[in-house]
């Protein structure tokens, strides 16, 4: 058996997905969200079986599925599950025709401890606990997830498999600030980067559509949602990425400022009297796209910029003036690119932005096809000029199934060990 129970676990909300990884078949999918907010809301689809491709669940092309929507008080985590195993026993599939032989956890933050896919005990709890401090936002809601998990499926093994982890490869040039040494060491201050399964999916993914060895091919991964991060992979290796102790670091987000001048922290402190949780309000919450233009969806912002909106011309092009500083400087990290793979919602589905973000590169080999570049499509395309020396690609990602492959892996390899 191979299917694997993928777990992500947020602070008031809990996505799952059941997938038949030898298969290559989702059989089901839920969010439940609104967790300890008086009424929560529970959707689960379940899905004749159809192939994963990379895709989310509705566009997986699944020959039929069987949807479900309820709202009812869920008052924690536990009751959180309580509630998918509801769902699961009423609309299927029958967790006893298909039970998961492991749940995978989706864990956003391993410090530099963790370096692989981790069967879970209780001194990794601890771990995870302990990392809290750097993802207070996520770890704490993680480990929330796990608890519930293990008391609902005590018979199997539970992997956590971290967002980090795939830039534990990054080198010390790379992953370290220059501030007190001293500092750094006693604080934990260093890059660690995040969206890690992603980067490690659609990475792999383009390696295997250019027909050419994963260890051969230099690449940048795009990976642009509500959050946003770029990572230049060598030979499958991390070597460098824009996120840094935090997610906030690095390209505009829907709502996060990334890169700034630290200076104005102090200044807004000074001159405004904005205390410590007002700046980090201010930074991840009112920042980016929102802050600039009032939205954080970057359909909005494409609409109103068609309209000649001004606020959201200059959202763009402050977007996309970063993620093209970005693009340049790993290249030249690099010294050569082969590949560049645009994922996650605005990287597959906003061509404007892909377009301007590489506009005027073709010195370095990089040619896009405004026709390739505008078709819509659920599966991985090329949208570069047959010319073009350096393939970009429109690479849907699936961070779900990464986890259930990394999980099974761990599970029928024995536990995996921990870093320092």
């Amino acid at each position: 058996m191979s299917v694997i129970l993928v777990i992500n676990s947020g602070s008031s909300s809990l996505k799952y997905r059941l997938i038949d990884v030898a298969a290559g078949e989702t059989l089901a999918s839920g969010l439940i969200e609104r967790i300890g907010e008086g009424t929560g809301r529970a959707a689960h689809t379940a899905a004749s079986p159809g192939p994963v491709d990379g895709s989310e669940l509705a566009s997986t092309g699944p020959a039929s599925s069987s949807e479900s929507t309820r709202e009812l008080p869920i008052r924690d985590h536990t009751a959180a599950f309580q509630v998918m195993l509801e769902a699961f026993a009423e609309h299927g599939p029958s967790l006893e025709e298909h039970p998961p032989v492991a749940i995978g956890h989706r864990v956003v933050h391993g410090g530099k401890r963790f370096f692989e896919p981790t069967i879970i005990t209780d001194l990794v709890k601890i771990n995870i606990d302990d990392l809290s401090e750097l993802a207070p936002l996520h770890n704490p809601a993680n480990l929330q997830g796990i608890e519930a998990a293990q008391t609902m499926f005590p018979g199997v093994p539970h992997v956590a498999v971290f967002d980090t982890a795939f830039h534990q490869t990054l080198p010390p040039a790379a992953y370290t600030y220059a501030i007190d040494a001293d500092v750094a060491e006693k604080y934990r201050v260093r890059r660690y980067g995040f969206h890690g399964i992603s980067h490690k999916y659609v990475s792999e993914q383009a390696a295997e559509f250019i027909g050419r060895p994963l260890a051969a091919v230099k690449q940048l991964v795009l990976h642009l949602g509500n959050g946003a991060s770029i990572t230049a992979v060598d030979g499958g290796r991390s070597v460098e990425t824009s996120m840094g102790l935090t997610p906030l670091e690095g390209l505009v987000m829907g709502s996060r400022s990334g890169d700034l001048d630290p200076a104005v922290l102090f200044h807004l402190h000074r001159k405004a009297g904005l205390s410590f949780d007002e700046l980090d309000t201010l930074l991840n919450s009112r920042s980016g796209l929102v802050g600039l233009s009032g939205t954080r969806d970057m359909r909005d912002v494409l609409e109103r910029r068609g309209r000649g909106d001004e606020a959201a011309t200059l959202a763009f092009d402050v977007y996309v003036h970063r993620l093209k500083g970005y693009v340049g400087a790993y290249y030249a990290q690099l010294g050569r690119v082969d590949v560049i793979s645009f994922t996650a919602g605005v990287g597959e589905n906003a061509a404007p932005v892909r377009a301007a973000a590489l506009a005027g590169l073709e010195r370095l080999g990089i040619e896009i096809d405004a026709e390739r570049n505008a078709e819509r499509s659920d599966g991985i395309r090329r949208i570069s000029t047959d010319a073009s020396e350096v393939t970009v690609l429109v690479v849907p990602t699936d961070e779900e199934l990464e986890i259930a492959r990394e999980t099974l892996a761990v599970v029928e390899a024995g536990p995996p060990g921990a870093g320092s």
